[in-house]
């Protein structure tokens, strides 16, 4: 765990400065902007915004960090995100513009596929905020999600500091998608990475086989948070792949939503897939990358949120089926 100081409640205390603003040096490329330097920015509130595109921690926050770029952009705030990948396809550029295009990230974003800005900041986590003042010094970070009334009065106090006018109250969002806030209060699952590198609560009876095509099976249940296997798959330290077709994956869970990273395992190609919840379609519990019947299709590497329950949440078994060969699962997320 890395930070650069003691936080201070905005509007209560003074913001003590927590050392320089790195800076952007070992990006690695440039997207909607020109590279932006430390020096180019003096005079300028910057708000540093560490993201991955697959995570939904990070998109949960996103509709908090547009609305301050909106609001505050003509008023002496620089927003930076600097694009950190998790998994490999997410350090292809061409994959960062398309979901940022999808996802309506237009202030700009410093590639950083190397982790080279991530270490000049120290960072170590998705999402992670750094804000410097007008003089370049950071004097609030905040990792994870949560704490946005807090890190927008910061904002604001670092705008009055650099003369800014016309600073008035907190944004007013509503959230949908994947930027709607978990439903807490009934979240008893967690993020469950797929590869044997971080893998937990794999059931498949016989346990793992490493890094070659296997068979796998169900097990007859499930407990709350195991999953398992069904049909030819390789194992790999990160992901899941299906080697064949009608290759499925269930999973025990207790929550509102269920996110999984899939894609494609080969560009350009598309795997047809199927959700059932409790062995039924999922109606209207189906999430937004999925219809009524549990239909879908994956198209490129990326989160896709699969089970987006409306009533009372339970225990529930989810299950996806892919109907062709050729697709990976990296990590499921629930909300």
């Amino acid at each position: 765990m890395s930070f650069f100081g003691v936080r201070r409640h905005p509007g209560a205390t003074p913001l003590a400065s927590e050392g320089r603003l790195p800076g952007f040096d070992s990006a690695t490329g440039w997207l909607n902007s020109p590279p932006l330097t430390s020096d180019a920015l003096l005079g300028k509130v910057v708000l540093v915004d560490f993201w991955t595109y697959t995570c939904i921690n990070w998109l949960r926050t996103l509709a908090y960090v547009r609305a301050w770029y909106e609001t505050y952009r003509d008023r002496g705030l620089v927003v930076v995100g600097v694009h950190t990948p998790e998994f490999w396809f997410e350090g292809d550029a061409e994959n960062v513009r398309r979901a940022a295009n999808e996802m309506r990230v237009e202030y700009p974003i410093a590639l950083d596929p190397d982790y080279g800005v991530w270490r000049d900041f120290g960072n170590r986590y998705w999402p992670a905020v750094y804000l410097a003042d007008s003089q370049g010094r950071i004097r609030y970070h905040h990792f994870g999600e949560g704490d946005y009334e807090e890190c927008e009065r910061a904002i604001q106090m670092l705008l009055r500091e650099a003369g800014a006018e016309g600073v008035g109250d907190e944004v007013s969002i509503d959230p949908t998608g994947f930027e709607a806030q978990a439903d807490w209060a009934n979240l008893r699952s967690p993020e469950t990475y797929l590869g044997y590198e971080q893998a937990r609560g794999f059931a498949s009876p016989g346990g793992v086989v490493f890094d070659e095509p296997h068979g796998y099976a169900l097990p007859e249940s499930l407990d709350l948070n195991q999953w398992a296997l069904a049909g030819d798959w390789a194992i790999t330290s990160g992901a899941v792949a299906a080697e064949g077709a009608n290759g499925r994956i269930a999973f025990r869970f207790h929550a509102r939503d269920v996110h999984l990273v899939l894609g494609p395992a080969a560009a350009g190609t598309s795997v047809p897939f199927r959700v059932l919840l409790d062995g039924q379609p999922p109606g209207e519990a189906h999430g937004i990358d999925v219809d009524q019947e549990g239909s879908g299709t994956l198209a490129h590497q990326r989160l896709h949120q699969l089970i987006r329950q409306r009533g009372a949440i339970a225990d529930r078994t989810f299950e996806i089926e892919f109907l062709a060969p050729g697709a990976e699962a990296y990590v499921f997320t629930f909300g």
